[in-house]
């Protein structure tokens, strides 16, 4: 079951830049804006079928907030006309009895749903605008009524590590059909509260090793996300217990590495742009210009970022970077070189003291 190397597995699509809430880590900076240079319904159906005509990722249009886009329906069901599974990105508090409709019949396979917090309180607090928690809860209800199946996504930060437990509770008690928890990447928005919000690099561990062991008995998909350590951690856990991960005990966790930016997933912009992931603000070209099959096939940028064994510092040194390869968002953030180790990480690779 193992993929090629560059295998186009996800496409994360920001059809537009703007957004009703205050985000205060937002990777896009969004605000209740209209911005220049949106690709319009024309381009955006255009670019369907160029990634229809190369590959079969899963194609998650999010924002900004995509519900502001009024073609995002017309898009969704053209891409699977085209074949395409799409998932819908949103912070939910937009979604009515109407758009809930409107989403079903698009056809989407899942909705995720932001919610970074147990509460209204912390919620409300890091989303900038009171009351999101509530209406982002109700959207997720509404979609429940309807059939359609949806996640929540939170980032976690300082301000509510200690809430995972709590939000993990709300999100079975909701009818979620799993739990994706983000580290904080410091980008747009991210890179004002990075010294104060991110993680210590022990309690990134801790917290990873703890989510591997809770990854057991939560009752449904509950995962890292944005935290390739996860993946050199679940080795070592696994190791401890005795086994070995494999595809049957551990599902695509064992199949998978931990940063795929530039390797199994891209970010296309609202105005087009094609980057390794939405928090690397690195461009290998843009899709107005050139088709994206040719961006992800041809790109140096993207070929650079599938040298593994080209990665610096630790990380290149590491025996566990084919798992792992290190986040290149961070690397980025702290050095400016996308190829350097991974800043937020404490292993020291058993090569490193040969």
């Amino acid at each position: 079951m193992k993929m090629a190397a560059d295998t186009l597995r996800l496409v994360f699509w920001e059809l537009t830049k703007r957004c009703n809430l205050r985000c205060v880590h937002c990777r896009a900076e969004a605000n209740d804006s209209l911005y220049s240079g949106e690709l319009d319904t024309a381009a955006a159906l255009r670019v369907v079928d160029d990634i229809a005509a190369f590959a079969s990722p899963i194609l998650v249009l999010t924002g900004g907030e995509p519900l502001y886009r009024a073609d995002l329906f017309e898009i969704a069901r053209y891409a699977g006309e085209r074949g395409l599974r799409t998932a819908l990105a949103t912070n939910g508090t937009l979604i009515d009895e109407s758009i809930a409709c409107a989403i079903r019949e698009a056809g989407f396979s899942r909705v995720s749903i932001s919610i970074d917090g147990s509460s209204a309180v912390s919620h409300d607090g890091f989303r900038g605008i009171p009351g999101s928690f509530d209406l982002a809860l109700a959207g997720a209800r509404l979609l429940r009524e309807k059939g359609v199946e949806f996640q929540f996504n939170t980032t976690i930060t300082r301000r509510n590590v200690e809430e995972i437990e709590g939000v993990l509770r709300l999100a079975e008690e909701r009818g979620a059909k799993a739990l994706h928890v983000f580290m904080l990447v410091p980008v747009g928005c991210g890179v004002e509260i990075a010294e104060s919000d991110m993680l210590s690099r022990d309690k990134y561990e801790e917290v990873l090793v703890w989510l591997y062991h809770r990854t057991k008995e939560a009752p449904f998909e509950f995962k890292a996300t944005c935290a390739p350590h996860y993946y050199r951690i679940m080795r070592q856990e696994a190791k401890r217990e005795g086994r070995a991960i494999s595809f049957e005990t551990d599902g695509m966790a064992a199949m998978t590495r931990g940063c795929l930016a530039g390797s199994g997933v891209c970010f296309i912009s609202h105005r087009g742009d094609v980057q390794p992931c939405g928090y690397l603000p690195l461009v290998a070209g843009n899709v107005v210009d050139k088709p994206l099959g040719k961006i992800w096939k041809n790109s140096e940028l993207f070929g650079k970022l599938r040298k593994i064994d080209d990665l610096g510092g630790k990380c290149g040194l590491c025996e566990y970077r084919s798992f792992c390869a290190g986040c290149r968002a961070r690397a980025y953030y702290e050095t400016g070189d996308c190829m350097a180790e991974e800043p937020y990480c404490v292993y020291e690779p058993k090569r490193a003291g040969a």
